[in-house]
């Protein structure tokens, strides 16, 4: 049997990218039942990408009660209602067999990761401040992608001198800004910028000269368009409502080592559910970022366990 439940998470405050703003993480959660063991999984359906709470549960509704996580993989595209599934299918495989989703994989041990923090895009000031606030952590994120972004970047370097910086543009830039500021962001410490620019038009970052790496996002979903990012990205950001799930995720990295990319994990914003088996992925990144529970003002009963900027791998009550 499978169960579709829409949660709503409040953040700690609003959260904004250059595409809106929110004050709630919308998500579904799946939940599989089989022989009377349980397991469960998390998406969160986007937009950008043509997804909406009801078209992804329609499409979880529609698969089979007896699915396996192998057939799953050609049921449904890559995206949120897959990766919901292929994580509860993998949950229930382990809670079936009695061992780790890690062990099953035939992975490593996880250990615990330090994640960036996240700052949503507002006026300078206020992300000085908020930086300010956060300047103990080793990694932040801040959004980015308007034609006013020196400005908050350098308020937030002033905020967190000390602090490594990505940037997140959300394909809000044209080439022309990055050009015009990538020996800013290299003298004010920016150590990656993600998606500069649309998806559809990033061709013109092939072969140009970039004096700050380059990390693929919306650019980057599954394993099979790897081919495309050569030559325009350094680093490839892995997430699994991109993905369609761990199964594709471990698939993706393992190629994009072997293509010589860089390796970033990133989330949307959910709760503890959907970060846990992200956390498998994450191990020997480049760059983590899996600070969605961070930015919530409410999680799962069992939640992942942050201390400062380091997250340990999930307890069995909450996931794998």
């Amino acid at each position: 049997m499978i169960r579709v439940q829409h949660d709503t998470f409040k953040l700690a405050q609003a959260f904004t990218i250059s595409r809106g703003s929110r004050t709630e993480a919308q998500v579904l959660s799946v939940t599989i039942e089989r022989d009377g063991v349980t397991g469960q999984g998390e998406c969160v359906p986007y937009a950008r990408y043509g997804e909406s709470l009801e078209s992804v549960r329609a499409q979880i509704e529609g698969l089979p009660a007896g699915i396996s996580r192998m057939e799953l993989q050609e049921a449904l595209p890559a995206g949120a209602a897959r990766n919901a599934v292929d994580c509860a299918l993998w949950d229930l495989e382990a809670k079936t067999a009695g061992k780790a989703v890690w062990e099953l994989a035939g992975l490593e041990r996880p250990v615990a990761q330090t994640t960036a923090y996240t700052l949503s895009l507002e006026a300078p000031e206020k992300m000085r401040a908020a930086a300010a606030g956060q300047a103990h952590r080793p990694l932040l994120k801040i959004k980015l992608g308007t034609p006013e972004d020196l400005p908050r970047l350098r308020a937030v370097r002033e905020g967190a001198p000390e602090a490594r910086i990505i940037i997140d543009a959300n394909e809000g830039w044209e080439l022309e800004t990055f050009l015009d500021i990538q020996g800013e962001l290299e003298r004010l410490g920016v150590v990656l910028v993600e998606q500069p620019l649309p998806a559809a038009a990033d061709e013109a970052l092939s072969g140009i000269e970039r004096l700050v790496p380059l990390c693929a996002d919306e650019s980057c979903h599954t394993s099979e368009g790897l081919t495309n990012l050569r030559g325009k990205y350094d680093i490839i950001n892995i997430k699994l409502d991109k993905t369609g799930g761990l199964t594709e995720a471990l698939r993706l990295r393992e190629l994009a080592r072997a293509e010589g990319f860089g390796v970033m994990v990133g989330c949307m914003v959910g709760s503890s559910l959907a970060m846990a088996p992200a956390m498998l992925v994450a191990q020997g990144a480049d760059f983590v970022d899996l600070d969605g529970p961070l930015l919530l003002a409410e999680d799962r009963p069992v939640p992942l366990r942050y201390e400062g900027s380091k997250v340990d791998p999930p307890e069995p009550a909450l996931w794998g």
